[in-house]
């Protein structure tokens, strides 16, 4: 089996950070009529009024949750 040329290998630094987004998934379409979660954001009513004082881990299971239901969306 031929060798690649390093030049031509993909490389993965562990200082890349990982793809940005924004600092609530709130999309201003805040409606919570029907049940406890916002049919925008997909946050609880808790996880809406607490955002500010959740740490960043906590934060990052919110939107893995959120974005795998397929939240945050926007209405109209």
């Amino acid at each position: 089996m031929a060798s690649v040329p390093e030049s031509h290998s993909i490389k993965v630094r562990m200082s890349d950070s990982p793809p940005q987004r924004p600092d609530t998934p709130c999309v201003a379409v805040c409606s919570t009529t029907f049940d406890d979660v916002c049919r925008g954001c997909g946050r609880t009513v808790n996880e809406v009024a607490h955002w500010v004082f959740m740490t960043e881990e906590e934060k990052t299971k919110v939107w893995e949750r959120i974005t795998a239901e397929g939240y945050p969306r926007r209405q109209g």
